[in-house]
């Protein structure tokens, strides 16, 4: 066979399968233009005909070619369906024909009895089928033909997913059959194999370019894998491959009316496929009746689709005039659009022409419901049913016994068992269905909408309270809206009564969320503005409930006709304590809504509202006339509630009001008895006794009886529900172990319920049995497998640090788990792998943690793509995890010095948080790392234009001041910081740096005086005492500064940098230049304020090995290691650190790092090679002065300093000295070096003065700069000023040696003199 012609075969019986018969007709013709005379065309062109409706004119093509060899049995066989077909049965023939199949079916060869199986496998006739492949398939086994149909015999026939056997069929006949390409795709389709069909389907449009059905195909598997954005595309290039290509105009319409819910462009884009319709499929009955059916059930029942639906419809019926199922449907188009008579004169048209119509008496029984006859209807339901008990009930019909039992007021448990029969039979038939037509078809969401209305009479009419469990009709109807909100997200309803029944599950933030994207979607949108402020004003927002009222009213004055605008306003008014107000509002929605209280008004209300809301009318008007103390007033509101409502369910509900005046007016007692007269079989008995058992517990304190009322609540209704109340009763008392073993109770009666077992577990965890926890999250993991359970027990594992085993459960999980690309698993998939994250940083495997961290942060960005439009209600919670994976990465890339690739992280943290306070400031922060110190400020103020007090933003534009060097105005934000908050340490911290820097430090003793007194526990913080060592330290008092340093040095916010300052001040506690020659003769031996060297080095080693764990091999603390090896100034510790020092600094990342250079240097010194010191100190004095480095800057410019003086540079020396000042102003060394200077150069008044400076920045309390301080006054011949510096020195140290023979003495005599 030609590549042409398979090609041509391939088409009619794509066209076939998919029930586009006029397509099937063309490609025919086709075939008889190009082989003339060729029977096999005719035969086809014969079976188009057929199916198309025209039978006469199919059955004289089929006649012609009936004796023809190779497709005489098939020709038979369509014959006889042909005849039969005719409105008038010519049984004669059909006996002629019959008899003729018989003998010719014995004669018949391998052709013959292939295209008898072709014939069959199009009208679904498929074991038949497969009798005439499998004789065939003896006759010749090899044959290509036969093995491809047997393949789709196997593959159709099967109800759930087909033998892997299949595929070795369709194999055979190879890549370029293309019959045996989509053959295999279907067998993956069914398996739910959805990748490797599109692949395969890929390939093929790849090798036949302008083959439409393979790019068809691939279209819808593409959307069965749930990808609009390729399925869009490939729609848009079937249709210039093939201008009127139907079914990618179906899929464009799908996607304007479920993804996008832009009606306008649907109904306009429906024209042009009726015309389509018209012109290339108009007799078409199935396609027309099918596609009316689909946009009809997912369009919100929006009156320009609605239109065109019914348009479609009636085609369907024109062209099939006798076709009960086509007149069903038209009646269903007008109940659609509201027109009950007209849908019942088609129903009943249906029922005459089929009387076994069950889908016409469903309808005309809905009717009946819509119109009030519950009698009539009562007795058709009851007649359906004892009809189907053979077959089984229908979704339909259990939805209108549960429609029928709420109108008669029933109990509330048969309504809902009818509607959870009708939701599970429902949902039965899209197990296993691909995201498709078929799909949008059978999900019929505009009847779960039904379905989901029912159930919110039974929800309760104000949020339960969180951690409370939801009522079955509040989750179940949950339940149903998610799978209608994933499939179409431009559904606005589904997606308000989603939003309604978070808010009432007392989730108000997914409530906003969804809300919010509806009214993107559509900013006129009432009910969602009224149903936004109804959140607001339980959350107290009230000038935001307020003020969605009056955006819904600046959309819509027709707003202010609809009683719950007013209910709403009136709520808002008694919430702001405006009674009288609330009370004429009310009054107004009551003369609106025809309720008004003897009031002639009788006229019908524009809008529905519904019978729990009336309620609430008559109830709020009564509240708001007893807080206006009108007694009768409210009284007289009551009884005409208890009038208007007797005999509804909410009568019930106006007892239970009733009971909560008595308890407003203090009287218990009577409340009680009030709850007490509810019966179990009444509604809102429930709620009932939940408010008995909260007086008990909060009015009365009795335990017992609270845990009482919910016991009573298990014995007279012994639900799931209410042995979830009575455990969760239990906790609340404190009483887990009871509450387990009334949890496990409910988990026998519901043994599916992954919440029930989630309760069991938590429940554990909280008595802190975590091993029975473990084993009891095994235990329910092996019967159901959920998610949310090997979450929990992974997370549980984790923090009873059994790393190991949470790590194989997370595994076990990701691998078992697996759902392709299902929404709900990509989410559960992004927290197990961010939890996976922490399990290897905690095992110190931070390479495993950094990939896991990369393929959560793939999966989620996948999330994140879809989660606002299938599921908008959980996106806030998923833009967390998003932030948090991309917060961590960052926090990584941080830790190995990468900002570049830290910045990226926390920018694409930003564009799922903009406003994000933490993110703005770790960017800020990591931008002064880098000293890109502009765009910090930028990032702060970004968080202090949000967040003007915000206290941590504050600190750090101060922080940037102070690294600009501008100390004033940063001094100037620390005080406001500590103004406003005298205990906020990272700011007293800070502004001790700042006024070190300023020479200011005699400001500082105030501020510590006020954070000490700020509060009783502030000298007790670590924060404190760490500042107070500081300040200790910056003036002098070693000793002092090393007992608050210790009391901080256990903290996890200041320990480290409270025990580095330690071991500073271990290494150098008399502030010396360390590896300086300069001043080494003068003060050698001088070391009063610790005890030996020796000491100090051993104590800076213990301090070290302290905090090794927690540093690892940080660079600072390699650096402050070398340093204690320095201070012992020996030559073979010098030599290891200075080896240690060149290795930091032969590291490309810190080759400038001035700790590095300065320790080489230092060590330089004391190995006695100055030249190589000075070098190194050179290439730091090319730095210019920033933050980060200027401790270890400063220390640079001292020691070269020192190695000046040694050499007699001292006007370079001096340069270097101011430079130090410039940025630190209490820097005694500087000073004192240039005080050595002037003394060398005998300008003595000059030198005391520098050492005056330093005398005062010790605190007067370093001997030596006393010493020199009092021998310059002397040689200026300042003598009362020496013998006075000479007496506070010996004051302190009386045993300082020369002073008073050198000094005190010789002032003495001289100023006698």
């Amino acid at each position: 066979m030609a590549d042409s012609e398979a090609l041509l075969k391939a088409k009619i019986h794509y066209y076939c399968r998919e029930k586009f018969f006029h397509a099937m007709q063309n490609a025919a013709v086709e075939g008889l233009k190009k082989f003339t005379g060729d029977p096999v065309y005719r035969f086809y062109f014969g079976i188009s005909l057929v199916l198309e409706g025209r039978v006469q004119e199919g059955i004289r093509e089929l006649d012609s070619v009936q004796d023809s060899r190779d497709v005489m049995v098939g020709s038979l066989l369509a014959l006889v369906y042909a005849h039969r077909k005719c409105k008038v049965v010519d049984r004669e023939a059909v006996s002629q024909l019959d008899i003729k199949l018989k003998e010719k079916r014995k004669q018949a060869g391998e052709m013959g009895l292939y295209y008898g199986g072709v014939f069959l496998f199009f009208t679904a006739r498929y074991d038949k089928a497969k009798e005439y492949i499998d004789r065939m398939l003896k006759i010749s086994p090899s044959s290509k033909e036969g093995l491809v149909l047997k393949g789709w015999l196997e593959v159709m026939a099967s109800k759930g997913s087909p033998g892997k056997h299949i595929l070795q069929l369709f194999e055979a006949a190879g890549n370029m059959d293309i019959d045996a390409v989509f053959g295999k795709a279907k067998f993956y389709e069914k398996n739910g194999s959805y990748i490797l069909a599109l692949e395969l389907l890929g390939q093929a449009v790849a090798r036949m370019q302008g083959f439409t059905p393979a790019l068809i195909e691939k279209m819808k598997m593409q959307l069965a894998l749930g990808d609009w954005d390729q399925t869009l595309d490939s729609a848009h290039r079937a249709l210039s491959q093939e201008r009127q290509c139907l079914e990618a105009q179906r899929f464009l319409i799908l996607h304007a009316i479920c993804r996008e819910g832009n009606y306008s462009q649907a109904a306009s884009q429906l024209t042009d496929l009726i015309a389509a319709m018209d012109k290339n499929e108009p007799k078409n009955s199935i396609l027309f009746y099918e596609t009316a059916q689909l946009f009809a059930r997912t369009c919100g029942r929006n009156k320009l689709v609605l239109q065109h639906s019914y348009s479609l419809a009636e085609r369907a019926a024109n062209n099939d005039p006798s076709n009960a199922d086509c007149a069903t449907e038209l009646g269903y188009q007008c109940l659609l659009q509201g027109k009950v008579k007209d849908a019942l004169k088609f129903y009943r048209n249906a029922t005459n022409l089929d009387e076994g119509s069950v889908s016409a008496l469903l309808g005309v029984i809905f009717c009946q419901l819509i119109e009030g006859q519950l009698e009539v209807a009562g007795q058709q339901i009851e007649l359906l049913k004892e009809i189907q008990k053979s077959t089984g009930m229908t979704s339909e019909l259990s939805f209108l016994s549960g429609m029928l039992a709420q109108k008669q007021g029933k109990r509330t448990d048969e309504v809902l068992g009818y509607l959870n029969e009708s939701v599970d039979l429902h949902f039965s038939a899209l197990e296993s269905l691909p995201l498709g037509l078929t799909y949008f078809l059978y999900l019929n969401p505009d009847f779960l909408l039904l379905i989901v209305k029912l159930y919110m009479h039974y929800v309760p009419d104000q949020p339960v309270t969180v951690g409370q469990p939801q009522p079955p009709a509040l989750k179940r109807g949950l339940t149903i809206l998610q799978p209608v909100t994933k499939a179409c997200s431009g559904l606005l309803e589904a997606s308000y009564l989603t939003a309604k029944l978070k808010y009432l599950a007392g989730d108000s933030s997914a409530a906003q969320g969804i809300l919010q994207k509806c009214l993107e979607h559509d900013a006129a949108f009432s009910d969602g503005r009224l149903l936004l402020a109804q959140i607001f004003l339980h959350q107290g927002n009230h000038q935001s409930a307020n003020q969605a009222l009056e955006v819904a009213l600046s959309y819509s004055f027709e707003v202010r006709e609809r009683p719950l605008f007013h209910l709403i306003k009136a709520k808002i008014q008694k919430k702001q304590g405006h009674f009288e107000e609330a009370a004429k509002t009310l009054l107004a929605a009551m003369t609106i809504a025809g309720l008004r209280p003897s009031s002639a008004s009788s006229r019908k209300p524009k809008h529905h509202i519904s019978t729990s809301d009336k309620v609430s009318l008559f109830l709020e008007l009564a509240d708001t006339y007893r807080q206006l103390d009108q007694q009768h007033e409210a009284a007289k509101i009551m009884q005409d509630a208890i009038n208007e409502f007797q005999g509804t369910p909410e009568a019930i509900r106006i007892t239970v009001a009733n009971a909560d005046l008595s308890l407003a007016r203090g009287d218990v007692e009577q409340a009680l008895g009030i709850l007490r007269n509810v019966e179990p079989e009444q509604p809102y008995y429930l709620q009932a006794r939940e408010k008995m058992a909260n007086i008990y517990l909060h009015h009365r304190n009795d335990r017992r009886l609270y845990a009482s009322c919910y016991r009573e609540v298990v014995d007279k209704v012994p639900t799931p529900q209410s042995y979830l109340l009575l455990g969760d009763a239990y906790m609340n008392i404190q009483e887990p172990d009871r509450a387990i073993e009334v949890y496990e109770q409910a988990l026998k009666k519901n043994p599916r319920d992954s919440m029930l077992a989630r309760k069991i577990g938590q429940a554990y965890v909280k008595t802190h049995h975590y091993d029975k926890a473990v084993t009891y999250y095994k235990a329910a993991i092996k019967t159901g497998g959920q998610s949310v359970l090997r979450y929990d027990l992974a997370r549980l594992l984790f923090r009873m640090r059994r790393y190991r085993d949470a790590e194989d459960v997370i595994q076990g999980a990701l691998e078992g788990e697996r759902h392709g690309n299902d929404l709900m698993w990509l989410q559960w998939e992004g927290k197990f792998l961010l939890l996976l994250s922490q399990v290897y940083l905690y095992t110190d495997k931070k390479d495993r943690a950094i990939e896991t961290l990369q393929r959560a942060r793939e999966v989620q960005a996948r999330v994140m793509r879809r989660i606002t439009v299938e599921q908008p209600d959980v996106a806030e919670e998923q833009k967390k995890i998003a932030v948090s994976i991309c917060k961590q990465l960052a926090e990584q890339a941080l830790y190995k010095r990468d900002f570049s690739q830290a910045g990226q992280y926390y920018k694409e943290a930003l564009n799922y948080d903009e406003n994000n306070s933490e993110l703005l400031l770790a960017l800020a922060k990591l931008e002064m790392s880098i000293n890109n110190l502009d765009a910090a400020r930028q990032y702060c103020t970004l968080v202090l234009k949000n967040d003007k007090e915000n206290d941590a933003a504050t600190l750090m534009m101060a922080d940037l001041m102070f690294r600009k060097t501008d100390l004033e105005s940063a001094m100037f934000h620390f005080q406001q910081l500590l103004d406003r908050k005298p205990d906020y340490f990272p700011a007293l911290a800070r502004l001790i740096e700042a006024t070190r820097r300023l020479g200011k430090l005699d400001d500082l003793p105030a501020y510590l005086e006020k954070a000490e007194q700020y509060s009783n526990r502030s000298s007790m913080e670590a924060g404190y005492h760490y500042c107070k060592g500081l300040y200790e330290w910056y003036t002098g008092n070693t000793s002092g500064a090393v007992k608050s340093f210790n009391k901080a040095r256990n903290d996890q916010e200041w320990g480290l940098m409270a025990t580095y300052h330690m071991i500073e001040i271990c290494v150098n506690p008399d502030n010396e230049t360390l590896g300086g020659e300069t001043f080494e003769s003068v003060d050698s031996g001088i070391s009063e304020r610790l005890d030996s060297q020796e000491a100090a080095s051993k104590t800076a080693e213990k301090l070290l090995n302290e905090i090794r764990p927690k540093v690892g091999s940080d660079l600072d603390f390699r650096i402050m290691k070398n340093f204690v090896l320095l201070s012992k100034k020996q030559k073979s510790d010098a030599e290891l650190a200075l080896n240690d020092f060149m290795d930091i600094a032969a590291d490309e990342r810190h080759r400038d790092q001035v700790g590095a250079i300065l320790g080489m240097a230092t060590a330089y010194m004391i190995l006695k090679q100055t030249p190589k010191a000075r070098n190194q100190l050179k290439r730091a004095v090319k730095n210019s002065w920033n933050f980060g480095d200027a401790e270890y800057l400063e220390r640079c410019w001292l020691l070269l300093s020192d190695i000046y003086i040694q050499s007699g540079k001292y006007n370079m020396a001096v340069d270097l000295l101011r430079q130090v000042l410039q940025h630190n102003k209490s820097c005694t060394k500087a000073y004192e070096y240039m005080g050595f200077i002037m003394e060398k150069e005998q300008s003595y008044k000059d030198a005391s003065q520098h050492y005056e400076v330093a005398w005062k920045q010790s605190n007067k309390a370093n001997p030596v700069i006393g010493y020199k301080l009092a021998f310059n006054y002397m040689k200026a011949k300042r003598y009362v000023d020496a013998i006075e510096i000479s007496h506070a020195v010996l004051a302190k140290f009386p045993n300082y040696p020369k002073i008073r023979k050198d000094i005190l003495e010789k002032s003495r005599s001289n100023l006698r003199a």
